[in-house]
């Protein structure tokens, strides 16, 4: 079993396997001259000869030209062409028009869809001068989705623009390109949905999912890029002699990927249970405003065959509703989530809703480096949920934070932990922890505000700037090197939120009960999980300590 975090360590034992694959792609095609006024003229003006007619209404003849092409070549190969309106779901429509045989590569379907669209608009000056430029307001313009099926990559998608300069989004699947890998290679697997759920050769199969990342993968991804677009999509546009002609070339660039870490657990079951413990542990921890839960109807049968397989009879007669729950964070155009898979597959993902927010560039060559931000993020996301999850303080912790300290020769105040501004300020570096990037002064003190939004406290960048000498004197806080941000420790991540759990679930309810231990009136008892009713334990025992001892009555 390939263990890559220590997440994955701590419950190797309910694992079968584990494996990293990137996800959703979604490339931008654009045609780097037309990108701006002059260039597009130059455009014009090798395709036409001319820009007299370079105006508005011949813009606009480009969409009804390529409209009528691509209808009647859809209706000539009998190729399915469906115009949706606002509420249908476009993934629906194209699922259900997958080919029966998958291995015969070509387009087979086309939906049609209003989006927006960037649109030129032309402007003549009276002198004879012409100005070109984007419309300051956004058009709704027909979007073409050609629904493709290729022999390496599966199903690809490739929303065409037929306005010039044809703008275009190719999207990828990186699971579709390791399944037909793997059938290449005779490994033999399942596959549900989106995941994996069994493999044969786990050595094989990880190398195949490892090279979505390895050299060479850029031009896999030009490669299959250039041969759909040009002979299936543009061509309806521009023919091939007024592509040489006008010298229309795309250029490719990244604007979306995913890349997951899928966790392979034994039983359906046991990852339901390990699921619930990291959320109840995390959620109040990192500061989740909110959870999001899907309902719906499916089963998760942990009765299996000598093969390993789950029944068939049982999934298809039994269908039992259980609750999906999402566990996601936003940061920008960034987002980590948690959230179970199919019967048993615990996936762990990173979203990079732009690439931009990455800072690694975003053209196609730097493709490798864009995955690589991504899987370091999912590796600091399950840190992150690992230190909290598995939280821990260190012998004679509380006293040393108390202390005084020194940073960079200078002495600087302890930590007072029962301060409540140093208790929001603890809040708030785990609510920071699960950012890669790190955190400045004024997002401590933004968060820190947030938590005493009902108190007539001002919490200022100054202030939290102190407050970071104090942690970073006890090794808790560490600064990024040529930066101004800061990173928690993984000891302070551990540290921090052990003293949150033991003050919130231990101490104040047993100060609060010390002098009684009668329930409140007219307040009936709730039920209580597992985790509540071990915590109810240690209040009692540390209840009927305070007694023996005298201090309590």
């Amino acid at each position: 079993m390939n263990i890559r975090d220590d997440l994955s360590w701590r419950y190797q034992e309910f694992l079968d396997e584990t494996y990293d694959c990137v996800d959703r792609i979604v490339i931008n095609a654009y045609f780097a001259m037309g990108s701006s006024g002059g260039g597009f003229r130059v455009w014009w003006q090798r395709l036409f000869g001319t820009d007299e007619k370079l105006d508005d209404t011949h813009l606009m003849r480009f969409s009804g030209h390529f409209s009528r092409r691509i209808h009647a070549f859809c209706a000539k190969k009998r190729i399915p062409l469906i115009h949706c309106g606002r509420k249908q779901r476009k993934e629906e429509i194209s699922s259900s028009l997958l080919p029966d045989a998958p291995e015969a590569p070509g387009l087979f379907a086309v939906i049609v869809g209003k989006a927006p669209a960037s649109l030129r608009e032309v402007i003549r000056f009276r002198n004879g001068q012409i100005h070109i430029r984007q419309k300051k307001s956004l058009s709704y313009a027909n979007y073409y989705a050609f629904h493709i099926m290729d022999a390496q990559w599966g199903h690809v998608i490739i929303r065409f623009c037929p306005h010039p300069p044809f703008f275009s989004q190719i999207i990828l699947n990186g699971h579709e390109y390791v399944a037909r890998q793997c059938t290449k290679k005779g490994i033999d697997f399942s596959k549900d949905d989106n995941c994996f759920t069994r493999f044969s050769n786990a050595a094989a199969f990880t190398s195949i999912a490892d090279s979505m990342n390895a050299p060479g993968v850029v031009g896999r991804l030009a490669k299959v890029c250039e041969r759909w677009i040009y002979s299936c999509c543009l061509c309806f546009a521009l023919t091939t002699d007024e592509q040489k002609r006008s010298g229309f070339r795309y250029s490719f660039s990244v604007y979306q990927a995913e890349y997951s870490r899928n966790l392979l657990f034994t039983r359906g079951r046991q990852m339901e249970q390990i699921f619930d413990s990291i959320i109840d542990h995390t959620r109040a921890a990192l500061n989740i405003k909110t959870i999001r839960t899907i309902f719906g109807y499916k089963c998760r049968p942990y009765h299996r065959d000598a093969h390993g397989k789950p029944p068939r009879l049982e999934a298809k007669i039994e269908r039992p509703a259980w609750n999906l729950t999402v566990f996601k964070i936003h940061f920008g155009k960034l987002t980590a989530k948690i959230y179970s898979k199919g019967e048993r597959v615990l996936r762990i993902e990173c979203i990079a809703h732009n690439v931009k927010e990455l800072r690694c560039g975003c053209i196609l060559e730097r493709y490798e480096e864009i995955i690589n931000a991504l899987r370091e993020m999912v590796e600091h996301f399950t840190q992150v949920l690992d230190c909290v999850d598995a939280s821990f303080i260190h012998n004679d912790l509380l006293r040393q934070w108390s202390l005084p300290g020194t940073f960079h020769g200078y002495s600087v105040a302890g930590i007072d932990v029962n301060a409540p501004r140093m208790r929001a300020v603890t809040q708030a570096f785990v609510a920071l922890s699960t950012r890669k990037d790190g955190f400045r002064t004024i997002d401590l003190a933004k968060i820190v505000n947030d938590i005493f939004v009902s108190q007539p406290i001002c919490y200022s960048s100054r202030q939290a700037a102190y407050d970071l000498k104090k942690f970073r004197a006890k090794g808790l806080i560490e600064k990024k090197p040529n930066s101004l941000r800061y990173m928690v420790t993984e000891k302070g991540i551990r540290s921090i939120v052990a003293f949150q759990i033991l003050r919130e679930k231990v101490i104040e309810p047993l100060l609060a009960n010390a002098l009684s231990n009668e329930t409140p009136p007219n307040r009936k008892p709730q039920p209580k999980s597992d985790l509540e009713k071990q915590y109810v334990a240690v209040q009692q025992h540390m209840s009927d300590l305070f007694k023996t001892l005298g201090i309590a009555a």
